[in-house]
């Protein structure tokens, strides 16, 4: 384990160093960002301005689930998208097989090697957004601690989602337009599940689980989430990294090197 953490003090050291090479890129960020979560407000503000409420939910209890929602597109901007998309790249020009070569976990690697600071400008909005709504609805520390083990177990899903479809590559090869198709759905999580008819609701929860990633923890953080439903998170997380790790060691038993 001490290893593996010194591999990634220097994997990060050395992605972060790179990146600030062209620090005009956070200033972009920074205003796309803003301008999707301003995009956001004002498409949910179109429901709440004629007094229409989301079964059970607020305004403010709505914005809590947009903060999350925010947030988790900044995790996937930051530690996602930058390495499981290059799993495509890896596979396509055959320099996987160096990876493969490496004294390290293939999987910790490809999941690790980089990341992008350009996703902060999401994390930081997502906690201001969470941090105004709950001072609007009176929410002290343990409603936010209640809510950081069901959003771990969202951010394990989300992951072991995103690598899965990342290792089809070794059989499809270009695989691009699949993660844009799950960058899609999971817009569906900026919304209360509530506000989907039942068959969307339960497409969204048994199928793409995209309830456990936004709605459950912001459940969880107003202390209305069923404890069912937090352990049913719970496995879901521990049931797709294993699933991750057996998939991806059976892709690999597929993946013909480049130099084969």
């Amino acid at each position: 384990m001490k290893r593996y953490l010194e591999v990634l003090g220097l994997f990060w050291s050395t992605a972060i160093a790179a990146e600030l090479e062209y620090r005009a890129n956070f200033l972009i960020a920074l205003l796309s960002s803003l301008g999707n979560l301003i995009g956001s407000l004002f498409g949910l503000s179109l429901f709440y301005r004629t007094g229409y409420n989301f079964e059970g939910w607020s305004w403010e209890e709505t914005l809590v689930v947009l903060g999350i929602f925010t947030l988790l597109q900044g995790f996937s901007s930051t530690f996602l998208s930058p390495n499981l998309n290059k799993i495509v790249q890896q596979v396509q020009q055959g320099t996987l097989d160096f990876v493969l070569l490496k004294p390290i976990s293939s999987q910790f690697w490809l999941s690790t090697r980089t990341l992008s600071p350009w996703g902060l400008p999401d994390l930081i909005f997502g906690l201001v957004l969470i941090g105004y709504a709950g001072q609007q609805l009176g929410l002290g520390l343990s409603n936010y601690l209640f809510s950081i083990i069901p959003l771990i177990f969202g951010l394990a899903s989300l992951y072991s989602l995103w690598f899965m479809l990342g290792a089809t590559s070794i059989w499809f090869v270009k695989i691009y337009n699949v993660t844009e198709v799950l960058r899609g759905l999971l817009e569906a999580g900026r919304y209360p599940m509530v506000a989907y008819p039942a068959a969307y609701r339960f497409f969204f929860t048994f199928v793409i689980p995209v309830a456990f990633l936004t709605t459950i923890p912001a459940e969880a953080m107003l202390r209305r989430a069923e404890l069912s439903w937090v352990t049913g998170a719970g496995f879901l997380a521990l049931g797709l990294l294993y699933a991750t790790r057996a998939f991806w060691k059976f892709a690999l038993r597929f993946y013909t090197s480049a130099s084969s």
